[in-house]
């Protein structure tokens, strides 16, 4: 299958990939020190749900779309989610963004966001979505062999996102790779990646390698019913998550799983 943003777009796997993307960010707001925000595989940063490849798979139906009937008290970083995902900067009503423009969004001045996208159609569509932030820069270039050479930040604080499109056979080879050399140059760094779970034995080999770094980790997998075909369990992966993260993924997934009929699994790393 093809896990390209457009397709997946507002789906089960981006609710969660998003809401703890925010919650990373806001932990690192805590502080009035500046970070940086690296984005290895940034899209075209906005998406329409109504276009043809959301039409084709009609998963932000089964995502996003369950998310408009929660109310009462929700967890912040559920309720940011919410928040930020409802802005349209001027987009139709149907766009729904993807992490380099969540991260933008909730960035401070002092902040910033390096987006990197190899294919140049896309990395022109992320440009003209982050237009407005001028502390967001996008590089086209193949996010692997460009991360480690943007390490460690100036800021010597932030976080790193990678989110590869799974289209190459050895994807887990060369993430594991690429995620090991970027901790070596940035240990103190917040790595969060989204893998896909097609077998469990090959999810639990690139978890593995990645335990290789030494660096404290947790993952958390997120599984619906769905066609044969279709992208039915995907998975996160944190390098040193920050202090309360787990808490707060605990009280998100705990609203989630009735909303998106998902049962997930959080599981702390060693």
């Amino acid at each position: 299958m093809n896990y390209r943003h457009g397709y997946h777009a507002g789906n089960f796997a981006d609710v969660v990939k998003h809401i703890a993307l925010i919650a990373i960010l806001a932990h690192l707001k805590k502080k009035e020190a500046p970070f940086a925000v690296i984005d290895t595989h940034g899209g075209r940063g906005s998406y329409d749900l109504s276009g043809e490849q959301a039409r084709k798979t009609g998963e932000a139906a089964n995502g996003i779309g369950r998310l408009a009937k929660l109310n009462g008290d929700l967890p912040p970083a559920l309720a940011a989610y919410i928040e930020c995902v409802g802005q349209q900067d001027g987009k139709s009503g149907d766009a729904y963004p993807g992490s380099p423009l969540i991260a933008a969004r909730l960035m401070r001045p002092q902040d910033r966001l390096i987006a990197i996208e190899k294919h140049p159609e896309e990395a022109v569509l992320l440009q003209d979505a982050l237009a407005l932030w001028r502390k967001a820069s996008v590089e086209i270039a193949d996010g692997y062999a460009r991360m480690p050479k943007l390490l460690p930040p100036p800021e010597r604080r932030g976080l790193v996102l990678i989110d590869p499109p799974f289209e190459a056979v050895d994807e887990f080879e060369q993430l594991a790779a690429a995620l090991r050399a970027a901790y070596r140059r940035f240990a103190t760094g917040i790595y969060l990646v989204w893998y896909p779970v097609k077998t469990q034995s090959a999810a639990d080999g690139f978890i593995g390698e990645a335990l290789t770094t030494g660096a404290p980790a947790l993952t958390i997998e997120i599984g619906i019913d769905a066609p044969q075909g279709k992208l039915a369990r995907s998975g996160l992966l944190v390098l040193n998550p920050p202090f309360g993260f787990v808490d707060d993924m605990r009280a998100v997934l705990a609203r989630l799983e009735p909303a998106l009929a998902t049962q997930t699994k959080l599981e702390i790393r060693a």
